[in-house]
């Protein structure tokens, strides 16, 4: 779908090289700008997941010689990716500016937590913190519980890769137009807000609270995660009642008053605890055989590595490369050919190759 389309990509953390992976998924040459003599991020692999597709070259940004590399490379791009706080990419002198100088239509895509200007711009943060401030953490718990982290996908992927990423296919389709780039300006705290809007739609009608636990989706006895003999959970989300009556008809409750009473609040409570003990009473592969095939909305908590041998997974949706799991690219499209996981080069593997190209190499 994009092939043609160049990005370069400055090496960096979690959503930007997530949102370049993306990108490269969806054909596009993504040639990652690694730092130097830089080592290994602690906490990642030395050939990540996240690399998968594209090349590397090794740059100095802080080398005058390495930077007219580096906007000579610009020069070729359709769009870039950054990820430092606001004001590096400037101090560097390969901003926006000294980028449009060499490529006027370029697509200029800033990844951050707080964006470019903001009170907290210039200030540190993570994840969990981005999406506390931006109100999308609000509902990530059970009554009377403390908020859980929600392992980045909520912020750093949800809120910010996806987000850099469709900004930067508008920019794209803007620069194809019009020949004008862009600065595509992408922060996490933006983007798991706007995320709300859905449930912001259901409070507008009346349907959500800022009370956990007496809306919708996360207070009822039909909406949550229950514990199995085995320790294994199931999930139960059967809100239109169709799907609640054969929800209760499977577990052997269609004639229960209290049940056929499935949005009166006062009853939740009392009902969770009702189910959490009928589901306490089997293991997980019980419930999941029960519930196989139905419309009563009930599904098994499955690992990764459960997902990779379930049927579902006869679409390929997850694959294992040498030992490496990993999930294929989505969303899927019609006369796209089949694809296979691509090989994370090592840094600096195509420098000479990429040199090449801009006509800079030397033996």
């Amino acid at each position: 779908m994009l092939k043609g389309i160049r990005i370069i990509e400055v090496e960096g953390l979690g959503p930007g090289p997530f949102a370049a992976m993306w990108l490269a998924d969806m054909g596009a040459d993504v040639i990652c700008v690694h730092r130097k003599g830089g080592g290994v991020t602690p906490g990642m692999p030395e050939r990540s997941v996240l690399d998968r597709g594209k090349r590397s070259i090794e740059l100095d940004l802080k080398d005058p010689e390495d930077i007219k590399v580096f906007l000579a490379l610009v020069a070729t791009a359709d769009g870039l990716i950054e990820g430092f706080r606001p004001g590096v990419m400037e101090r560097l002198g390969i901003g926006p500016d000294a980028c449009h100088a060499v490529n006027p239509d370029l697509v200029f895509g800033r990844m951050t937590g707080w964006g470019q200007d903001s009170a907290l711009s210039e200030t540190a943060g993570h994840d969990l913190n981005y999406i506390s401030l931006s109100g999308a953490l609000w509902y990530a718990s059970t009554p009377g519980d403390t908020p859980l982290t929600p392992a980045t996908l909520v912020g750093d992927i949800g809120g910010g890769a996806m987000y850099l990423v469709a900004g930067m296919l508008a920019g794209l389709l803007r620069a194809k137009t019009s020949g004008i780039g862009t600065v595509v300006d992408a922060a996490i705290y933006d983007g798991s807000a706007h995320m709300m809007n859905l449930l912001m739609s259901i409070r507008q009608a009346g349907g959500f609270g800022e009370t956990r636990g007496q809306n919708l989706l996360d207070g009822p006895h039909w909406s949550r995660s229950y514990a199995c003999a085995d320790g294994g959970y199931m999930t139960v989300q059967c809100l239109e009642p169709k799907f609640y009556a054969q929800f209760l008809q499977f577990i052997g409750l269609s004639e229960d008053a209290d049940f056929k009473r499935q949005f009166d609040k006062s009853l939740w409570p009392t009902l969770t605890g009702r189910l959490a003990g009928i589901f306490a009473s089997e293991p997980r592969a019980h419930w999941a055989a029960l519930f196989d095939g139905s419309d009563a909305c009930v599904a098994p908590v499955l690992s990764p590595d459960e997902a990779l041998t379930h049927p579902m997974n006869a679409r390929g949706t997850w694959v294992e490369q040498e030992g490496v799991l990993q999930a294929s690219p989505a969303p899927r499209f019609d006369h796209a050919p089949a694809w296979h996981p691509q090989a994370s080069p090592e840094r600096g593997q195509h420098s000479r190759e990429i040199l090449a190209e801009l006509g800079l190499y030397k033996e």
